[in-house]
């Protein structure tokens, strides 16, 4: 219990350096506020503290200010809701509590009602011990790296002025969060769009999702298989999901479905299996999007944003089609915020993060799937018609956790000249990527070859370097 305590302090004084702005950031990784629930990095008291910035941050004109708060399933929701409201009340906002909510509901909802800020409390695909809270915009689209770093200086700050007794918040239950979001979906789908004759298996992870996602594929006519729909606190994301979907490729063949449905806890991301029980991954989904907008002209610019983990076999298709790819770093804000700069509707992340951005102010991994379903209703298809439309480069991913007595960011620092050299010395085209996790304490390593023994030794040494640290 003592060392995990003290990996969880490290992590929450974390330190990172956005390349761009060179910004230096205390709480914010590359999702939200992110760690190990009940620990220094995310507990009660800096919920309460984060609610009470929040509302500073976002109070503007003289009117009564409201707050949309959702969440998924973890146990430990009861208590950063809670502080969360009391920080908002208490600064005088009136709050609005949806329960359990996909984090795109809550991007949706933010700005259909009208809300000056919204929030989602979740760690989105880690495990339940580890808890997260994500802030949006009134017009339902994440914080600047400017209003993240300005939102710390307001957390840190323990002399913020409190509203008077008589302007005190109200707060409110939302019974019907969920069918306001279904709605949402609905109206972002042609009219046309139904599902009748589809044999869906949907894995909602025991997240936000798991009611719904089975109800919007019943609502338009689908014959469902939900999984994973139990949550009971503790098993989110656990066995299955988009990070594990090995259960949803039994459950498709045994019931010989046309399809396989995978969300993460926050259901902001989708991975998809085809009828055969082949995985189409965020890549493939973006392929497939791709090309459909451009045949209907409304891929603008005809250029769609991943990032330094997208599969280069899906680069060099796309050239086929004249489609332009841009990449930026790891994370669904740094894909939004390129798309924005040049006014592009596309962009998605291998992890299944899919950003449609002519419908959508955020990932959402339902829309997504619904955008697919479409596609193959419009052109009568299988979706492992969509499987074969190239051949991805063998691609290794693994992780290491950080050690006790040091950081992701300091053993990045002292190993990166050993790295350098090590990609440098293939002969043939490596891609080679070492990161820091922007929402656990570990470093992601990333091995991209042709040749699959040589992406195997470059995995194996990359890891070799990085445990011989000597700190």
């Amino acid at each position: 219990m003592l060392r995990r305590q003290k990996t969880q302090s490290i992590f929450s004084k974390r330190l990172i350096v956005t390349k761009k702005n060179n910004i230096l950031k205390k709480y914010f990784g590359t999702d939200g506020i992110r760690g190990r629930a009940n620990s220094s990095s995310m507990n009660a008291n800096l919920a309460l503290r984060i609610g009470m910035a929040s509302a500073k941050l976002f109070t503007r004109g003289e009117h009564k200010h409201n707050v949309l708060i959702g969440k998924d399933t973890r146990l430990s929701n009861y208590t950063i809701e809670p502080a969360l409201t009391s920080g908002f009340l208490s600064m005088g906002m009136n709050v609005y509590l949806t329960g359990p909510l996909p984090t795109p509901g809550v991007a949706s909802l933010v700005t259909s009602m009208r809300c000056d800020v919204g929030v989602m409390i979740s760690a989105s695909h880690n495990e339940y011990l580890d808890n997260g809270i994500k802030i949006f915009c009134p017009d339902g689209t994440k914080l600047s790296d400017e209003q993240e770093i300005e939102l710390e200086r307001l957390i840190d700050n323990n002399n913020l002025k409190l509203a008077k007794s008589e302007n005190l918040g109200r707060a409110k239950r939302i019974d019907d969060a969920g069918g306001r979001y279904i709605e949402y979906l609905k109206s972002r789908m042609p009219n046309s769009l139904r599902l009748d004759g589809l044999k869906i298996v949907i894995d909602c992870a025991n997240g936000a999702a798991y009611k719904v996602g089975p109800t919007i594929l019943w609502e338009l006519g689908a014959e469902v298989i939900p999984m994973n729909v139990n949550p009971d606190g503790t098993n989110v994301n656990k066995n299955g999901g988009s990070t594990d979907p090995s259960n949803l490729i039994s459950m498709v063949k045994k019931n010989k479905a046309d399809i396989g449905i995978a969300l993460d806890g926050d259901a902001d991301r989708c991975v998809l299996v085809d009828e055969k029980g082949c995985i189409i991954d965020g890549d493939f989904i973006l392929g497939m999007i791709a090309i459909n907008w451009k045949n209907k002209k409304v891929l603008k610019n005809n250029t769609i944003v991943g990032t330094v983990m997208t599969n280069s076999a899906l680069v060099k298709f796309l050239e086929k089609y004249k489609i332009k790819f841009i990449r930026t770093d790891v994370g669904d804000r740094n894909i939004i915020r390129e798309m924005k700069k040049r006014n592009l509707v596309l962009g998605g992340e291998p992890s299944g993060h899919i950003i449609l951005n002519n419908l959508s102010s955020s990932g959402d991994g339902l829309l997504a799937a619904l955008e697919v379903l479409h596609t193959l209703k419009e052109k009568n298809k299988k979706l492992s018609y969509f499987s074969k439309i190239y051949k991805p480069f063998p691609q290794i991913t693994d992780s290491i956790t950080a050690d006790k007595n040091s950081s992701p960011e300091v053993m990045l620092k002292v190993s990166r000249e050993k790295i350098m050299k090590l990609k440098n010395s293939f002969k043939t085209n490596v891609r080679l990527l070492v990161r820091k996790s922007g929402t656990e304490n570990k470093i992601r390593i990333m091995v991209e070859s042709k040749n699959k023994k040589e992406a195997r030794l470059a995995l194996q040494k990359s890891k070799k370097i990085l445990k011989n640290i000597k700190i």
